[in-house]
């Protein structure tokens, strides 16, 4: 045995590295509260432990293909400021990419927390994003400036 919990939940998972690389498969055993978790590529006979430290983050999806010519709606598409999913939130990576969502677990001091997808048509179900590989989070009014800064098209 690969020492995974196989009464656990399967997750399917996109784990996107710090180096820009993907690792897509299942996931049994993760949990934000340790530093490594294990992923399961389809077609492999053992799983992959994958250190948290080396990631930027995990979005956890409806399947592992996804549509690849859906675009994913930028901003909050007139969402309430709150609601069951926490507050509204907006992440700009390292290497630049921003992601919106609401949270209920944000923390500077913690090393990640959940965000769930505003855009309610996303492949991804929720992502834990790794603190440590983001330059800019914006909660509330300030996440909606932010992405009205990236909505709205700049005057010629």
């Amino acid at each position: 045995m690969d020492g995974i919990n196989r009464s656990a939940e399967i997750n399917h998972v996109v784990a996107h590295f710090l180096d820009g690389t993907l690792l897509k498969g299942t996931t049994e055993d993760f949990s934000p509260n340790r530093p490594s978790f294990h992923v399961h590529e389809s077609g492999q006979t053992r799983s992959a432990e994958i250190l948290c430290k080396k990631l930027k983050a995990v979005f956890f999806v409806n399947d592992l293909f996804g549509n690849p010519e859906r675009r994913d709606i930028p901003g909050f598409i007139r969402g309430p400021g709150e609601n069951n999913q926490g507050k509204k939130i907006a992440v700009r990576f390292k290497d630049k990419e921003i992601i919106f969502g609401y949270t209920l677990s944000y923390s500077r001091e913690r090393s990640g927390f959940f965000l769930t997808p505003a855009d309610p048509g996303s492949n991804n179900l929720r992502v834990y994003v790794l603190t440590s590989a983001t330059v800019e989070v914006k909660m509330g009014i300030h996440a909606d400036a932010l992405a009205q800064q990236i909505t709205t098209p700049k005057a010629a």
